[in-house]
């Protein structure tokens, strides 16, 4: 297109842009591997500052703001840990599967990276789920460990998680290990739902939620003590898989000029 006036210069350049195919229609620095590396840092920074500020808001609520429990006493202070690691292992999973989907229907350069980048911020939300609810059940229950409903699928989970991991490292091609390691990501999805329904389907020691959709039956403080932890979670995994997702980038596409610059200033 002609750009008659300096005022248009930018519009025009930027349909020339899509009219190439080189501009995304939204999230644009999210598109592209390289755009994507040299616009997501800042992303990182604030994600890590912003969940450490609610973290720590949320802990001091969680330990000297929310009274004690009239059955479990203080242990029950452990959930404000346990429950928003829980919630962002099944949603990473969940995610992880989507964009796995998405890579194979679009062959978006992206989707796999993130695909790869969730997988161990989700085993690390699974594992300190598993292990807090440990903590959790030995007060409670009377034993660390049951083979029950919830806690076996959340194993599983894990374990998913797990050779998702492996199956994908197993491979030098990327390509070849994205494709490998979809099955895992795509049929292990049906994991999530069982674990969510799972006090619903069957009898468990777990007890059920005690937040949906309807509402919750903890008390106000603990609610929003527990909101807070989430949104602490949430944005840190947000942050995290971002970092990972660029370091994944870097080894992808290393061979690429910006690649090497990139990887000699970070150096």
């Amino acid at each position: 297109p002609s750009c008659p006036g300096k005022n248009k210069k930018s519009i025009c350049l930027y349909i020339e842009r899509l009219q190439s195919g080189t501009a995304a229609m939204s999230f644009p620095n999210f598109s592209d591997p390289q755009r994507f590396y040299e616009t997501s840092r800042p992303i990182v920074i604030g994600c890590y500052i912003v969940a450490f500020v609610l973290a720590v808001i949320g802990i001091y609520m969680g330990f000297f703001v929310t009274p004690i429990d009239y059955r479990q006493g203080n242990s029950y202070r452990i959930i404000f840990i346990h429950i928003p690691c829980a919630w962002m292992s099944l949603f990473t999973y969940l995610m992880m599967a989507f964009y796995t989907i998405w890579a194979l229907i679009t062959k978006s350069k992206m989707a796999p990276v993130f695909a790869v980048a969730m997988a161990p911020t989700g085993a690390i939300m699974g594992f300190i789920a598993l292990f807090t609810g440990s903590m959790w059940g030995r007060p409670t229950w009377g034993t660390y460990w049951v083979w029950d409903a919830r806690l076996t699928s959340m194993l599983i989970l894990f374990f998913l998680y797990l050779g998702y991991i492996a199956l994908h490292t197993a491979f030098d091609d990327w390509r070849k290990a994205d494709r490998a390691a979809a099955v895992i990501a795509i049929v292990g999805a049906l994991n999530v739902p069982i674990i969510y329904f799972s006090v619903r389907w069957w009898n468990t020691l777990h007890q059920g939620a005690s937040i949906t959709t309807h509402g919750t039956s903890m008390e106000t403080t603990m609610f929003y003590t527990v909101l807070t932890m989430v949104a602490a979670m949430w944005i840190y995994c947000t942050g995290a898989i971002v970092r990972r997702a660029r370091t994944v980038v870097l080894e992808r596409y290393r061979r690429e000029p910006w690649a090497r610059a990139a990887a000699a200033k970070e150096a």
